[in-house]
């Protein structure tokens, strides 16, 4: 009954964006309902000197992004919440596809000026792909921006999903009065100083109400119910079953900014959002109800702590109750591990947890035995699946640049590897490092981490390389695959797992090396 009780309590959601519509912000202004922070801090460079609760990396305090998924776990109203802030760079766009396997829910953030933006799109895409229930919150109202139908048009459109506002603004911009919630039938009316009090909403159940042009002017009360009948007629109603199902997605309007819009969008989400879900594993579908402990690896994060070179794995618990210092199965390596110090995060604060339960994302120290999508369980040989790593999109060699520092170099690029930051390949002809990453900000993040986190200094080569594929002979003894080992043996390596990966030089050669070897698969995802 316990178990079942704390699954309940449990909400684990991702926020997504594009860069710069307001992720990290929104987080803050979440945490600071749940009595996590006494103060916020905004993302904008040089202007705030706190700077950003879940941004802890050093490079992200100085450019003012998000470069790792920071967890973030609070309480609000009796409901623990989970928060996993995401990097909306689409140079990071790996960490963050990994870490929606680890979701129950999405909330999605969009800019009122820019609307629907590029990265929005492509992350959205693998919410839809996966069927996570998503929210949709309209961020920076305050600002002058699009009319609000043209907007939930463009998001039906461009994110092809079916939408339905629960909240909607009075004015915008300059003209910004409030907001009317359309969940609870009232209204808060904008004041546009952030240090008042937020709780204040009045109650408005009747928008024919005369009460209503004395708070925000007849002008705009005749425009808000005119407005309101129209979303009335042209959006369907709240279902709490098809939101689940991910057919239809509620939108709130707000500025996290000012801490507007914030606290409708929290009350709504732990109302409706859904409680820890089942997982697909590669032998069964596992729920979280179940007696017996398994949860798996969707990131690791090395040097959390500059002081103590730590690596920390994070995992998300599935089923069961994760306890401390109880001897778990390590799939992967068929080994018994335990751990004596989980963690539980806020930010850059960690605590140690007696017992986890599911839902929960628990932070576990590594001396190197973890790797992504790895899976833990109490004994049962089971392994979650849907961890990918994509064909990287761009090529360097990595040279060392302090003959000195070559051992730490090595470790340096190993674990930073194991992160998940880049792939590395070597070059079978002559053993040369290749480091493929799906961004170029990747290489100073890695370059700017090395020096700083390992003391070890590198240098950057171009190669001309398209793509990398993953390749799979149908039978490794016969002759095409000798031959096309000789012929383009100076175009082959071998990733980090010792799978073999042809770098093609182009598009042209590509199509060429499939026509002549057609019994040899290249696949653009390491997971076949």
């Amino acid at each position: 009954m316990k178990l079942q009780n704390e699954i309940n309590k449990r909400r684990t959601f991702g926020i997504i964006s594009h860069p710069d519509a307001g992720k990290t912000t929104l987080t803050e202004k979440l945490l600071l309902f749940g009595g996590a922070i006494q103060e916020a801090g905004a993302v904008k460079s040089n202007k705030v000197k706190k700077g950003a609760t879940s941004d802890f990396m050093e490079i992200e305090r100085q450019r003012g992004i998000s470069v790792a998924t920071s967890v973030l776990a609070f309480e609000y109203k009796d409901i623990k919440i989970n928060i996993l802030d995401t990097p909306g760079h689409k140079d990071f766009a790996e960490d963050t596809f990994r870490t929606l396997t680890a979701v129950d829910s999405v909330i999605v953030v969009i800019d009122v000026a820019k609307g629907v933006e590029e990265q929005t799109e492509k992350l959205v895409e693998v919410c839809r792909m996966r069927n996570i229930p998503i929210i949709v919150f309209i961020n920076k109202l305050d600002r002058e921006g699009k009319d609000a139908f043209d907007l939930l048009d463009e998001i039906e459109q461009k994110l092809h999903l079916k939408v339905t506002p629960l909240s909607y603004p009075i004015g915008m911009g300059y003209d910004f009065k409030g907001i009317y919630n359309i969940w609870e039938q009232n209204i808060n009316l904008f004041t546009g100083d952030p240090r008042k009090d937020i709780e204040e909403t009045i109650e408005v159940t009747d928008i024919n109400n005369p009460e209503l042009d004395d708070l925000i002017g007849s002008d705009a009360a005749n425009t808000l119910r005119d407005e309101l009948e129209l979303v009335q007629g042209v959006y369907p109603d709240f279902d709490q079953e098809a939101y689940k199902a991910a057919k239809l997605q509620p939108v709130f309007f707000g500025s996290a900014l000012n801490n507007f819009g914030v606290r409708e969008l929290l009350d709504c989400f732990i109302d409706i959002a859904p409680t820890p879900l089942p997982k697909e594993s590669e032998t069964r579908i596992v729920s979280p109800e179940e007696d017996n402990f398994t949860g798996f690896v969707f990131k690791i994060h090395a040097n959390m702590d500059p002081k103590h070179r730590d690596r920390l794995a994070f995992v998300k618990i599935v089923s069961g109750v994760f306890k401390r210092n109880v001897p778990y199965l390590h799939v992967r390596l068929n080994k018994k591990l335990r751990f004596s110090s989980p963690n539980a995060f806020f930010a850059e604060k960690k605590e140690i947890v007696e017992n986890s339960f599911p839902g929960d994302i628990v932070g576990l120290h590594d001396t190197g035995n973890f790797k992504i999508g790895d899976t833990l369980t109490e004994g049962e040989l089971l392994n979650y699946k849907g961890i990918p790593s994509f064909s990287p999109e761009h090529f360097r060699y990595i040279n060392n640049a302090d003959p000195m520092k070559s051992k730490q170099l090595e470790k340096g690029i190993d674990q930073l590897m194991d992160e998940g930051v880049a792939q590395l390949f070597r070059l079978n002809l002559n053993n040369r490092k290749i480091i493929g990453t799906v961004g170029a900000l990747q290489y100073e993040v890695i370059q700017y981490r090395l020096e700083h986190e390992y003391g070890a200094k590198c240098t950057y080569e171009n190669i001309n390389v398209h793509k990398a594929c993953w390749v799979e002979p149908e039978d490794e003894k016969n002759e095409e695959f000798a031959d096309f080992k000789r012929v383009k043996s100076k175009f082959l390596a071998t990733d980090k797992r010792g799978q073999l990966v042809f770098l093609s030089d182009s598009p042209f050669s590509l199509q060429m090396t499939q026509q002549k070897y057609p019994s040899i698969k290249f696949h653009f995802t390491s997971e076949f």
